[in-house]
Protein backbone atom coordinates (compact mmCIF):
# COMPACT_ATOMS: atom_id res chain seq x y z
CA UNK A 1 0.00 0.00 0.00
CA UNK A 2 1.04 3.38 -0.61
CA UNK A 3 0.86 6.98 0.82
CA UNK A 4 -0.08 9.81 -0.45
CA UNK A 5 0.06 13.31 0.91
CA UNK A 6 -3.43 15.80 2.18
CA UNK A 7 -1.84 18.40 0.02
CA UNK A 8 -0.98 16.74 -3.39
CA UNK A 9 2.85 17.95 -3.95
CA UNK A 10 4.94 15.06 -3.29
CA UNK A 11 5.18 11.71 -5.07
CA UNK A 12 3.57 8.48 -3.71
CA UNK A 13 5.68 7.22 -0.70
CA UNK A 14 5.63 3.26 1.37
CA UNK A 15 4.87 3.20 4.40
CA UNK A 16 7.78 2.73 5.76
CA UNK A 17 9.08 6.45 4.44
CA UNK A 18 5.45 7.95 5.97
CA UNK A 19 6.55 6.47 9.27
CA UNK A 20 10.07 7.76 9.14
CA UNK A 21 9.45 11.48 7.55
CA UNK A 22 6.40 11.94 9.75
CA UNK A 23 5.20 14.66 7.82
CA UNK A 24 5.37 15.10 4.46
CA UNK A 25 7.52 17.73 2.53
CA UNK A 26 4.26 19.63 1.13
CA UNK A 27 3.72 20.09 4.75
CA UNK A 28 0.57 17.82 4.56
CA UNK A 29 -0.42 14.53 6.22
CA UNK A 30 0.43 10.79 4.83
CA UNK A 31 -2.49 9.04 4.55
CA UNK A 32 -3.59 5.25 2.82
CA UNK A 33 -3.72 6.15 -1.32
CA UNK A 34 -7.10 3.56 -0.21
CA UNK A 35 -8.51 1.75 2.83
CA UNK A 36 -9.49 -2.39 3.23
CA UNK A 37 -12.20 -3.86 4.08
CA UNK A 38 -13.53 -6.04 6.68
CA UNK A 39 -16.60 -8.50 6.92
CA UNK A 40 -18.21 -8.64 10.26
CA UNK A 41 -17.06 -12.29 10.34
CA UNK A 42 -13.43 -10.95 10.13
CA UNK A 43 -14.03 -8.18 12.99
CA UNK A 44 -16.10 -10.78 15.58
CA UNK A 45 -12.76 -12.90 15.23
CA UNK A 46 -10.63 -10.39 16.51
CA UNK A 47 -12.23 -11.34 19.82
CA UNK A 48 -10.33 -14.87 20.13
CA UNK A 49 -6.94 -13.18 19.35
CA UNK A 50 -5.09 -11.90 22.22
CA UNK A 51 -4.34 -7.75 22.12
CA UNK A 52 -1.00 -7.95 20.45
CA UNK A 53 -2.54 -10.72 18.15
CA UNK A 54 -5.23 -8.48 16.97
CA UNK A 55 -2.67 -5.04 16.75
CA UNK A 56 -0.38 -7.12 14.10
CA UNK A 57 -3.75 -8.11 11.89
CA UNK A 58 -4.87 -4.84 11.79
CA UNK A 59 -1.26 -2.87 10.86
CA UNK A 60 -1.11 -6.00 8.21
CA UNK A 61 -3.61 -4.36 6.08
CA UNK A 62 -1.55 -0.73 6.00
CA UNK A 63 2.20 -1.31 6.29
CA UNK A 64 2.19 -3.61 3.33
CA UNK A 65 6.30 -2.67 3.33
CA UNK A 66 6.82 -4.90 6.55
CA UNK A 67 6.25 -8.81 6.63
CA UNK A 68 3.79 -10.07 8.73
CA UNK A 69 6.70 -11.43 11.05
CA UNK A 70 8.18 -8.15 11.90
CA UNK A 71 4.58 -6.46 12.87
CA UNK A 72 4.34 -9.85 14.90
CA UNK A 73 7.09 -8.86 16.77
CA UNK A 74 6.55 -5.29 16.54
CA UNK A 75 3.35 -6.06 18.57
CA UNK A 76 4.75 -8.46 20.60
CA UNK A 77 7.57 -5.98 21.96
CA UNK A 78 5.44 -3.51 22.28
CA UNK A 79 2.53 -4.78 24.43
CA UNK A 80 4.03 -7.03 26.50
CA UNK A 81 3.01 -8.14 30.15
CA UNK A 82 5.24 -6.14 31.90
CA UNK A 83 4.15 -2.91 30.09
CA UNK A 84 0.08 -3.54 30.03
CA UNK A 85 -0.60 -6.26 31.77
CA UNK A 86 -3.10 -8.69 31.36
CA UNK A 87 -5.25 -6.62 29.07
CA UNK A 88 -3.93 -3.24 27.28
CA UNK A 89 -7.97 -2.26 26.52
CA UNK A 90 -10.04 -3.77 28.70
CA UNK A 91 -13.76 -3.03 27.66
CA UNK A 92 -15.68 -2.43 31.71
CA UNK A 93 -19.13 -2.43 31.56
CA UNK A 94 -20.23 0.69 33.86
CA UNK A 95 -23.78 1.81 32.78
CA UNK A 96 -27.08 -0.06 31.88
CA UNK A 97 -26.13 1.27 27.69
CA UNK A 98 -22.68 2.47 28.37
CA UNK A 99 -19.20 0.63 28.52
CA UNK A 100 -15.65 2.31 29.57
CA UNK A 101 -12.97 0.82 27.85
CA UNK A 102 -9.56 1.89 29.61
CA UNK A 103 -6.64 2.89 27.22
CA UNK A 104 -4.00 3.75 30.15
CA UNK A 105 -2.95 0.68 31.74
CA UNK A 106 0.74 1.46 29.75
CA UNK A 107 3.86 2.33 31.54
CA UNK A 108 2.85 6.29 31.47
CA UNK A 109 -0.80 5.72 32.46
CA UNK A 110 -2.25 7.46 29.23
CA UNK A 111 -3.77 6.12 25.71
CA UNK A 112 -0.63 7.49 23.65
CA UNK A 113 1.26 4.58 25.33
CA UNK A 114 -0.87 2.32 22.99
CA UNK A 115 0.83 3.52 19.84
CA UNK A 116 3.73 5.38 21.30
CA UNK A 117 5.48 1.89 22.47
CA UNK A 118 4.96 0.63 18.89
CA UNK A 119 6.29 3.50 17.07
CA UNK A 120 9.68 2.96 17.87
CA UNK A 121 9.72 -0.55 16.91
CA UNK A 122 8.44 0.79 13.32
CA UNK A 123 10.14 3.50 13.13
CA UNK A 124 13.73 1.71 13.30
CA UNK A 125 12.26 -1.00 10.90
CA UNK A 126 11.51 2.16 8.70
CA UNK A 127 15.45 3.16 8.99
CA UNK A 128 16.75 -0.66 7.95
CA UNK A 129 13.90 -0.84 4.74
CA UNK A 130 14.62 3.01 3.63
CA UNK A 131 18.33 2.56 3.09
CA UNK A 132 19.26 5.27 5.24
CA UNK A 133 22.11 5.16 7.86
CA UNK A 134 21.34 8.63 9.20
CA UNK A 135 20.06 9.25 13.13
CA UNK A 136 16.49 10.12 13.89
CA UNK A 137 15.92 13.18 15.99
CA UNK A 138 12.12 12.38 17.16
CA UNK A 139 10.19 15.90 17.83
CA UNK A 140 7.18 15.97 20.00
CA UNK A 141 5.10 18.80 21.19
CA UNK A 142 2.86 17.86 23.75
CA UNK A 143 -0.12 18.49 25.59
CA UNK A 144 0.83 16.40 28.64
CA UNK A 145 0.27 12.92 27.75
CA UNK A 146 2.23 12.10 24.16
CA UNK A 147 5.29 13.44 25.45
CA UNK A 148 6.32 10.94 28.12
CA UNK A 149 4.60 8.36 26.27
CA UNK A 150 7.07 9.17 23.74
CA UNK A 151 10.03 9.81 26.05
CA UNK A 152 9.18 6.39 27.40
CA UNK A 153 8.86 4.29 24.55
CA UNK A 154 12.25 6.14 22.57
CA UNK A 155 14.50 6.17 25.53
CA UNK A 156 17.46 4.28 24.37
CA UNK A 157 16.53 3.46 21.00
CA UNK A 158 19.68 2.93 19.16
CA UNK A 159 20.00 5.89 16.40
CA UNK A 160 17.54 7.72 17.82
CA UNK A 161 17.08 10.74 19.70
CA UNK A 162 13.91 12.12 21.58
CA UNK A 163 13.09 15.80 22.30
CA UNK A 164 10.12 16.77 23.40
CA UNK A 165 8.32 20.45 24.03
CA UNK A 166 5.75 20.99 26.59
CA UNK A 167 3.67 24.32 27.96
CA UNK A 168 5.52 24.75 30.92
CA UNK A 169 2.21 26.10 32.77
CA UNK A 170 -0.06 23.54 31.03
CA UNK A 171 -0.13 20.31 32.28
CA UNK A 172 -0.68 18.68 35.37
CA UNK A 173 1.69 18.35 38.36
CA UNK A 174 1.73 14.79 37.08
CA UNK A 175 2.50 15.25 33.57
CA UNK A 176 5.36 17.49 34.52
CA UNK A 177 6.92 15.80 36.61
CA UNK A 178 6.78 12.60 34.48
CA UNK A 179 8.85 14.62 32.05
CA UNK A 180 11.19 15.89 34.11
CA UNK A 181 12.52 12.90 35.49
CA UNK A 182 12.53 10.56 32.16
CA UNK A 183 15.55 9.08 32.11
CA UNK A 184 17.73 7.68 29.36
CA UNK A 185 20.75 8.64 27.42
CA UNK A 186 18.92 9.84 23.76
CA UNK A 187 16.02 12.26 25.76
CA UNK A 188 16.07 15.90 25.95
CA UNK A 189 12.42 17.92 27.68
CA UNK A 190 12.05 21.68 27.08
CA UNK A 191 9.39 23.58 28.75
CA UNK A 192 8.31 26.19 26.32
CA UNK A 193 6.29 29.68 27.66
CA UNK A 194 3.12 29.30 25.75
CA UNK A 195 0.97 26.91 25.24
CA UNK A 196 0.49 23.67 23.31
CA UNK A 197 -0.51 25.56 19.86
CA UNK A 198 2.53 27.35 20.35
CA UNK A 199 4.80 24.19 20.76
CA UNK A 200 2.73 22.39 17.58
CA UNK A 201 3.51 25.09 15.61
CA UNK A 202 6.98 25.29 16.08
CA UNK A 203 7.60 21.66 15.87
CA UNK A 204 5.74 22.05 12.17
CA UNK A 205 8.00 25.10 11.78
CA UNK A 206 10.94 23.36 12.09
CA UNK A 207 9.99 20.63 9.87
CA UNK A 208 9.38 22.98 6.79
CA UNK A 209 12.57 24.64 7.60
CA UNK A 210 14.62 22.82 4.61
CA UNK A 211 18.16 24.91 5.41
CA UNK A 212 17.93 23.15 9.05
CA UNK A 213 16.83 20.05 7.69
CA UNK A 214 20.05 20.06 5.39
CA UNK A 215 22.55 21.26 8.06
CA UNK A 216 21.02 18.37 10.50
CA UNK A 217 21.56 16.12 7.68
CA UNK A 218 25.64 16.80 6.87
CA UNK A 219 25.77 15.88 10.97
CA UNK A 220 23.90 12.49 9.99
CA UNK A 221 20.78 13.54 11.76
CA UNK A 222 17.04 13.59 9.66
CA UNK A 223 13.90 14.68 11.93
CA UNK A 224 10.70 12.77 12.40
CA UNK A 225 7.78 13.07 14.67
CA UNK A 226 6.13 11.26 17.48
CA UNK A 227 3.31 13.35 16.92
CA UNK A 228 -0.24 11.62 15.42
CA UNK A 229 0.74 13.47 12.68
CA UNK A 230 3.31 10.50 12.06
CA UNK A 231 0.91 7.77 10.43
CA UNK A 232 2.87 5.34 12.59
CA UNK A 233 1.43 7.00 15.11
CA UNK A 234 -2.15 6.72 14.29
CA UNK A 235 -2.46 3.91 12.76
CA UNK A 236 -2.18 1.65 15.86
CA UNK A 237 -4.79 3.06 17.42
CA UNK A 238 -7.02 1.47 15.32
CA UNK A 239 -6.63 -1.41 17.18
CA UNK A 240 -8.76 -1.01 19.93
CA UNK A 241 -11.81 0.39 18.19
CA UNK A 242 -12.14 -3.20 16.40
CA UNK A 243 -11.20 -5.29 19.42
CA UNK A 244 -13.64 -3.46 21.79
CA UNK A 245 -15.89 -3.85 19.42
CA UNK A 246 -15.82 -7.51 19.03
CA UNK A 247 -15.45 -7.62 22.97
CA UNK A 248 -18.56 -6.19 23.53
CA UNK A 249 -20.28 -8.81 21.33
CA UNK A 250 -18.66 -11.66 23.00
CA UNK A 251 -19.92 -9.77 26.80
CA UNK A 252 -23.11 -10.62 25.03
CA UNK A 253 -23.18 -6.30 25.39
CA UNK A 254 -24.50 -6.14 21.61
CA UNK A 255 -25.75 -7.94 19.09
CA UNK A 256 -23.33 -8.90 16.28
CA UNK A 257 -24.01 -6.01 13.68
CA UNK A 258 -25.25 -3.84 15.96
CA UNK A 259 -24.47 -0.51 15.15
CA UNK A 260 -22.34 1.45 18.11
CA UNK A 261 -21.32 5.06 19.22
CA UNK A 262 -17.97 6.03 20.45
CA UNK A 263 -17.41 9.03 22.74
CA UNK A 264 -14.02 10.49 22.55
CA UNK A 265 -12.60 13.16 24.57
CA UNK A 266 -10.91 15.06 21.49
CA UNK A 267 -7.85 17.65 20.94
CA UNK A 268 -5.67 16.97 18.28
CA UNK A 269 -8.14 14.53 16.97
CA UNK A 270 -6.32 11.82 15.85
CA UNK A 271 -8.06 8.94 18.38
CA UNK A 272 -11.81 10.08 17.27
CA UNK A 273 -10.13 9.99 13.45
CA UNK A 274 -8.72 6.48 14.15
CA UNK A 275 -12.39 5.51 14.61
CA UNK A 276 -13.52 6.73 11.62
CA UNK A 277 -10.98 4.41 9.84
CA UNK A 278 -12.22 2.06 11.45
CA UNK A 279 -15.82 2.79 10.31
CA UNK A 280 -14.50 3.27 6.54
CA UNK A 281 -12.55 -0.16 7.28
CA UNK A 282 -16.48 -1.75 8.00
CA UNK A 283 -17.03 -1.05 12.05
CA UNK A 284 -20.70 -1.15 12.28
CA UNK A 285 -20.63 2.76 13.59
CA UNK A 286 -23.92 4.79 14.40
CA UNK A 287 -22.29 7.98 14.97
CA UNK A 288 -18.87 9.38 16.96
CA UNK A 289 -19.24 11.64 20.34
CA UNK A 290 -16.48 14.33 19.24
CA UNK A 291 -16.76 15.62 23.36
CA UNK A 292 -14.44 19.14 23.67
CA UNK A 293 -13.88 20.95 26.83
CA UNK A 294 -14.08 25.04 26.99
CA UNK A 295 -11.77 25.09 23.98
CA UNK A 296 -14.74 24.34 21.40
CA UNK A 297 -13.30 25.08 18.81
CA UNK A 298 -14.01 21.66 17.26
CA UNK A 299 -17.43 21.81 18.85
CA UNK A 300 -18.18 24.65 16.69
CA UNK A 301 -16.59 23.42 13.55
CA UNK A 302 -18.60 20.38 13.28
CA UNK A 303 -22.05 22.43 14.34
CA UNK A 304 -21.36 25.13 11.45
CA UNK A 305 -18.95 23.95 9.34
CA UNK A 306 -16.30 27.40 10.43
CA UNK A 307 -13.05 26.48 11.75
CA UNK A 308 -12.18 29.32 13.70
CA UNK A 309 -8.45 29.23 15.94
CA UNK A 310 -9.07 33.18 16.52
CA UNK A 311 -10.48 32.26 20.00
CA UNK A 312 -8.35 32.75 23.75
CA UNK A 313 -6.97 29.11 24.83
CA UNK A 314 -8.37 27.96 28.03
CA UNK A 315 -6.31 26.78 30.88
CA UNK A 316 -8.50 23.29 31.98
CA UNK A 317 -8.50 20.55 34.42
CA UNK A 318 -8.82 18.50 31.09
CA UNK A 319 -5.12 20.10 29.47
CA UNK A 320 -4.45 17.00 27.11
CA UNK A 321 -7.49 18.77 25.19
CA UNK A 322 -6.73 22.18 25.24
CA UNK A 323 -5.63 22.86 21.34
CA UNK A 324 -7.16 25.41 19.26
CA UNK A 325 -5.73 23.20 15.91
CA UNK A 326 -6.41 19.88 15.52
CA UNK A 327 -4.23 18.92 13.02
CA UNK A 328 -5.68 15.01 12.56
CA UNK A 329 -9.08 17.17 11.13
CA UNK A 330 -6.58 17.44 7.83
CA UNK A 331 -6.71 14.18 7.16
CA UNK A 332 -10.70 14.16 7.62
CA UNK A 333 -11.67 16.70 5.43
CA UNK A 334 -9.08 15.03 2.80
CA UNK A 335 -11.13 11.87 2.96
CA UNK A 336 -14.54 13.43 2.65
CA UNK A 337 -13.36 15.75 -0.51
CA UNK A 338 -12.59 12.69 -2.48
CA UNK A 339 -8.71 13.54 -1.73
CA UNK A 340 -9.29 16.82 -2.80
CA UNK A 341 -5.24 17.85 -2.30
CA UNK A 342 -5.93 21.48 -3.56
CA UNK A 343 -9.12 21.94 -1.54
CA UNK A 344 -7.67 20.90 1.48
CA UNK A 345 -4.48 22.99 1.43
CA UNK A 346 -6.08 26.10 0.38
CA UNK A 347 -8.40 25.70 3.83
CA UNK A 348 -4.99 25.18 5.68
CA UNK A 349 -3.28 28.30 3.96
CA UNK A 350 -6.50 30.09 5.19
CA UNK A 351 -6.03 29.04 8.36
CA UNK A 352 -2.74 29.97 8.81
CA UNK A 353 -3.14 32.81 7.26
CA UNK A 354 -6.58 34.19 8.58
CA UNK A 355 -7.28 31.77 11.08
CA UNK A 356 -10.47 30.09 10.05
CA UNK A 357 -11.96 28.50 6.68
CA UNK A 358 -15.39 27.33 5.96
CA UNK A 359 -15.54 24.03 4.57
CA UNK A 360 -18.32 23.33 1.66
CA UNK A 361 -22.14 22.75 2.39
CA UNK A 362 -21.82 19.22 1.67
CA UNK A 363 -18.58 18.57 3.46
CA UNK A 364 -20.22 20.29 6.32
CA UNK A 365 -23.36 18.35 6.31
CA UNK A 366 -21.21 14.94 5.56
CA UNK A 367 -19.13 16.11 9.03
CA UNK A 368 -22.84 16.62 11.07
CA UNK A 369 -23.67 13.17 9.72
CA UNK A 370 -20.62 11.48 11.23
CA UNK A 371 -19.89 13.24 14.55
CA UNK A 372 -22.27 14.61 17.44
CA UNK A 373 -20.51 17.52 19.06
CA UNK A 374 -20.59 18.77 22.56
CA UNK A 375 -18.57 20.63 25.22
CA UNK A 376 -18.99 20.32 28.75
CA UNK A 377 -16.99 23.22 30.85
CA UNK A 378 -14.81 23.19 34.17
CA UNK A 379 -17.89 22.63 36.78
CA UNK A 380 -19.66 19.95 34.48
CA UNK A 381 -16.42 18.08 34.33
CA UNK A 382 -15.66 18.18 37.85
CA UNK A 383 -19.61 17.40 38.74
CA UNK A 384 -19.32 14.01 36.66
CA UNK A 385 -16.72 13.01 38.23
CA UNK A 386 -18.60 12.88 40.98
CA UNK A 387 -21.90 11.68 39.50
CA UNK A 388 -19.71 8.78 38.11
CA UNK A 389 -18.66 7.48 41.35
CA UNK A 390 -21.32 7.87 43.50
CA UNK A 391 -23.47 5.97 40.71
CA UNK A 392 -21.31 3.37 39.69
CA UNK A 393 -18.69 3.25 41.96
CA UNK A 394 -16.10 4.08 39.07
CA UNK A 395 -13.68 6.67 38.89
CA UNK A 396 -12.32 8.61 35.93
CA UNK A 397 -10.10 11.00 35.38
CA UNK A 398 -11.14 14.62 34.11
CA UNK A 399 -10.69 13.83 29.75
CA UNK A 400 -12.85 10.64 30.41
CA UNK A 401 -15.52 12.91 32.97
CA UNK A 402 -15.77 14.95 29.39
CA UNK A 403 -16.63 12.34 26.98
CA UNK A 404 -18.86 10.90 29.68
CA UNK A 405 -20.53 13.95 30.12
CA UNK A 406 -20.57 14.23 26.13
CA UNK A 407 -22.51 11.16 25.69
CA UNK A 408 -24.99 12.34 28.49
CA UNK A 409 -25.73 15.24 26.44
CA UNK A 410 -26.43 12.83 23.11
CA UNK A 411 -28.81 10.62 24.93
CA UNK A 412 -30.70 13.88 25.90
CA UNK A 413 -30.87 15.52 22.69
CA UNK A 414 -31.71 12.53 20.53
CA UNK A 415 -33.35 10.48 22.50
CA UNK A 416 -30.84 7.22 21.45
CA UNK A 417 -30.65 4.74 23.75
CA UNK A 418 -27.48 3.17 21.59
CA UNK A 419 -24.43 1.51 23.21
CA UNK A 420 -22.28 3.55 23.97
CA UNK A 421 -18.03 3.37 24.59
CA UNK A 422 -16.82 6.01 26.47
CA UNK A 423 -13.22 6.06 25.84
CA UNK A 424 -10.76 6.35 28.90
CA UNK A 425 -7.95 8.37 27.90
CA UNK A 426 -6.11 8.68 31.27
CA UNK A 427 -5.63 7.44 34.76
CA UNK A 428 -7.46 9.00 37.21
CA UNK A 429 -4.23 9.32 39.00
CA UNK A 430 -2.55 11.79 36.65
CA UNK A 431 -4.85 14.12 37.77
CA UNK A 432 -5.32 13.60 41.42
CA UNK A 433 -6.28 17.12 42.68
CA UNK A 434 -9.22 17.30 40.27
CA UNK A 435 -10.75 13.67 40.78
CA UNK A 436 -10.54 14.34 44.44
CA UNK A 437 -12.74 17.85 43.80
CA UNK A 438 -14.78 16.26 41.73
CA UNK A 439 -15.65 14.17 44.69
CA UNK A 440 -15.62 16.81 47.18
CA UNK A 441 -12.62 15.25 48.87
CA UNK A 442 -9.97 18.24 48.38
CA UNK A 443 -10.40 19.94 51.34
CA UNK A 444 -6.79 20.83 52.47
CA UNK A 445 -4.77 19.17 50.02
CA UNK A 446 -1.95 21.79 48.19
CA UNK A 447 -1.96 21.33 44.45
CA UNK A 448 1.48 21.38 44.52
CA UNK A 449 1.62 18.14 46.38
CA UNK A 450 0.31 15.62 44.45
CA UNK A 451 1.87 12.57 45.80
CA UNK A 452 -0.29 13.63 49.01
CA UNK A 453 -3.37 13.65 46.50
CA UNK A 454 -2.71 10.45 45.24
CA UNK A 455 -2.07 8.85 48.82
CA UNK A 456 -5.96 10.38 49.42
CA UNK A 457 -7.27 9.39 46.49
CA UNK A 458 -6.77 5.11 47.13
CA UNK A 459 -8.14 6.14 50.65
CA UNK A 460 -11.04 7.72 49.47
CA UNK A 461 -11.94 5.13 46.82
CA UNK A 462 -9.87 2.08 47.11
CA UNK A 463 -8.24 2.28 43.94
CA UNK A 464 -4.75 1.41 44.64
CA UNK A 465 -1.91 3.73 43.50
CA UNK A 466 0.13 2.64 40.21
CA UNK A 467 3.36 1.82 40.75
CA UNK A 468 4.46 3.97 38.07
CA UNK A 469 3.28 6.94 40.51
CA UNK A 470 5.10 6.12 43.73
CA UNK A 471 8.28 5.13 41.84
CA UNK A 472 8.34 9.42 40.68
CA UNK A 473 8.07 10.63 43.72
CA UNK A 474 11.92 10.11 44.34
CA UNK A 475 13.31 10.13 41.16
CA UNK A 476 15.52 13.50 40.70
CA UNK A 477 14.58 16.09 37.97
CA UNK A 478 16.89 15.95 35.00
CA UNK A 479 15.38 18.15 32.71
CA UNK A 480 14.45 21.90 34.01
CA UNK A 481 14.97 24.14 31.00
CA UNK A 482 12.41 26.54 29.94
CA UNK A 483 12.47 28.49 26.25
CA UNK A 484 10.74 30.47 24.16
CA UNK A 485 9.32 29.12 20.80
CA UNK A 486 11.45 30.96 18.76
CA UNK A 487 14.64 29.38 20.01
CA UNK A 488 13.40 25.69 19.95
CA UNK A 489 15.89 25.31 16.89
CA UNK A 490 18.43 26.40 18.28
CA UNK A 491 18.21 24.22 21.55
CA UNK A 492 17.63 21.22 19.22
CA UNK A 493 20.77 22.12 17.97
CA UNK A 494 22.25 22.56 21.23
CA UNK A 495 21.25 19.18 22.56
CA UNK A 496 22.73 17.28 19.50
CA UNK A 497 26.52 19.03 19.80
CA UNK A 498 25.87 20.60 16.41
CA UNK A 499 28.28 23.25 16.42
CA UNK A 500 27.76 26.89 17.20
CA UNK A 501 29.77 27.98 13.78
CA UNK A 502 27.23 26.07 12.04
CA UNK A 503 23.91 27.23 13.41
Amino acid sequence: MLFVSTRGQVGKVSSAHAIKEGLAGDGGLFVPQSFPSLSLEQILSLNTLSYEQCAATILNYFLTDYSPAELAECATAAYSPLKFGKNPAPLCKVGDRTDVLELWHGPTLAFKDIALQILPHLMTKAQNKTGTDTKIVILAATSGDTGKAALEGFADVPGTEIIVFYPEDGVSPVQKLQMVTQQGGNTKVFGIHGNFDDAQRGVKEIFGDTGLAAELKDFGWEFSSANSINWGRLVPQITYYFKSYADAVANGRIEPGEKVIFAVPTGNFGDILAGYYAKKMGLPVKRFICASNSNNVLTDFINTGVYNKLRELNKTVSPSMDILVSSNLERLLFDLTDNNSAQVAEWMTQLNTAGQYKVTSDVAERVRDLFFAAWVDEMETKETIGRVYNDFEYVVDPHTAVAWRAAQKYRLLSSDDSYIIVLSTASPYKFCQTVLEGLGKAEGLDESQPFEAARRLTEETGLPIPHQITEMEHKPVLHNEVIGTGEMAANIKKTLEIPVENS
